[in-house]
């Protein structure tokens, strides 16, 4: 199988879908291995690093995505990428389709076979693609809201462990998820007064047996939101409905509620935000300000970490893409449920459900393509 890399071209987007090491075991297993140039720069891979390993380098995007029978990306194609997908062609990436109609319209009309990292599920409902991203996420959202709480930033001007004598600060993590358990682990460490809300009581009792003792655990509900926001200094949006749009759980008016300088990070703005104001930004201009509280709405946050955030999500998607290279999409969905989850798009046909429900598209059964 021809295999394409294409240099992520989303504004401050620094990894790569392949490592040197997967290209390796790619060219050794048989197929044919594209990088475009300078792709893995951003993530500390050089040219040299792939063409050491068989991998050719491609001089531009349009040879890669010319030649591909199956595009490796981090991020989901943007507009100018449209043009290039074609039928027939297999993408292998984030794509976040119920959050963005044109984007999800753009690959109907390619008839591209779309398979989203972030729906590939396992039978117990883990999300092992979407996990190491938002390990990743979830860290770096207390690392950002403790910055933007600086008053050089128009924060409050509190430090997040506060210092013997001085409160530290309060955060507020909507979601108990693998964003949220990483998000209040950060937190915790640095001192700072913690509570999770969460909708699922196993999930709460969980994290009351690993959270360290200034981690608060409050079950979620529209009244203890609105309580525990209007005391925060930070608040991290970590709710995830696995391919469907997020929630909306902090509304406009609500912003008066909370204090003036205090910071929000919704992590899930990938799905659209559960804070009514939000909207994507990116690294260069991370945050604005709605009603004295600022936003911060980085849609490819582990981006600004392209080495650690490579690393962690091709040791996540690597043995999927080769099974995919191995077998064609087909034989690989039929072995592999998980996979078969993944699949979103194709032939021009919508197969996952969430995708249908959000722009009341038609839905196809995955398995009338499988036969």
């Amino acid at each position: 199988m021809k295999i394409g890399v294409p240099k992520e071209i989303k504004t401050n987007e620094n990894r790569i879908a392949l490592v040197p090491a997967g290209a390796e075991v790619l060219v050794s297993a048989g197929h044919d291995v594209m990088i475009q140039t300078a792709a893995g720069e951003g993530s500390c891979f050089p040219d040299q690093d792939y063409v050491n390993v068989g991998a050719r380098i491609a001089p531009n995007a349009a040879e890669v995505w010319r030649e591909a029978d199956m595009i490796m990306k981090v991020k989901e194609p943007i507009k100018r990428e449209w043009p290039r997908m074609r039928r027939g062609q297999t993408i292998f990436t984030y794509f976040h389709f119920a959050a963005d109609e044109k984007l999800t319209r753009a690959h109907i009309d390619s008839g591209a076979t779309c398979i989203a990292y972030e729906t590939v599920e396992l039978p117990n409902r883990e999300l092992p693609l979407l996990t190491p991203m938002s390990e990743v996420a979830g860290r770096m959202a207390v690392q950002e809201g403790a910055k933007y709480l600086e008053k050089l930033y128009g924060g409050r001007g509190v430090l997040l462990g506060g210092v013997p004598g001085v409160a530290p600060a309060k955060v507020v993590i909507i979601g108990g998820g693998v964003v949220g358990i990483n998000a209040a682990k950060m937190a915790a460490g640095m001192g700072a007064k913690v509570t999770i809300l969460d909708l699922s009581l196993e999930r709460l009792r969980y994290l009351s047996d690993v959270m360290p003792a200034n981690v608060t655990l409050i079950y979620s509900n529209r009244h203890n939101i609105l309580e525990q926001i209007s005391t925060a200094d930070l608040v991290v949006g970590a709710v995830l409905i696995p391919g469907a749009v997020a929630p909306r759980l902090i509304r406009r008016e609500d912003l008066k509620r909370m204090q003036p300088g205090s910071v929000i990070v919704d992590v899930a703005i990938d799905q659209g935000g559960i804070v009514e104001t939000i909207h994507a930004t990116t690294h260069e201009n991370p945050t604005y300000e709605v009603d004295g509280v600022i936003h911060y709405g980085v849609a490819n946050m582990p981006g600004g970490v392209p080495r650690t955030s490579t690393l962690a999500l091709t040791n996540a998607t690597f043995p999927y893409a080769l099974k995919l290279a191995n077998l064609g999409w087909k034989r690989a969905l039929k072995e592999s449920v998980p996979l078969q989850k993944g699949l979103n798009v194709v032939d021009g046909q919508v197969v996952y459900p969430a995708v249908a429900e959000a722009f009341g598209l038609p839905l196809k059964r995955v398995d009338s393509y499988l036969t």
